[in-house]
């Protein structure tokens, strides 16, 4: 990966909408040599993927809840299961298997604080080898970015 690259890189995560013509212009590069760096990014799987991020006030998932889950036990079994069936839920954007004080952090976006109790009675408590939760709430957000700086 070339320094060219990494500014294509930096521009696909600014806006994936430009066009390669718009993207050469900024390149001094042919249409052509930016279809190709693209392809070739993709391929290599440094582009894993191309999505629309959406507005979570418009689409009623403002409240963000940061979970914390400590497992009864840490055998392979429950670590396991436990990954299996938290996969499943909607309400789960991201869940991360992490060391210290406790076992799993899992980011939910939800409606409100009574959509979330409805979510913990009903469906994060009943997944099995749950030793305990701790939930924090959003207070206000600083910083919120997916671009990687290369």
């Amino acid at each position: 990966m070339d320094t060219t690259d990494k500014k294509l890189l930096a521009l696909l995560q600014q806006d994936t909408k430009k066009t390669t013509k718009e993207l050469s212009v900024k390149l001094n590069l042919s249409v052509t040599a930016v279809y190709e760096r693209i392809k070739k990014l993709e391929r290599e799987g440094i582009i894993d993927k191309y999505v629309a991020l959406l507005n979570r006030a418009k689409i009623d998932k403002s409240f963000v809840v940061f979970c914390h889950i400590k497992l009864i036990q840490h055998t392979k079994e429950f670590l396991t299961t436990f990954e299996h069936q938290v996969v499943k839920l909607e309400e789960v954007l991201e869940c991360f298997h992490v060391s210290g004080d406790y076992d799993y952090i899992l980011k939910i976006c939800i409606k409100d604080m009574e959509a979330y109790r409805e979510f913990m009675v009903t469906k994060l408590t009943t997944l099995q080898h749950i030793g305990s939760t701790h939930s924090t709430f959003m207070i206000g957000e600083v910083k919120n970015t997916t671009a990687f700086t290369l």
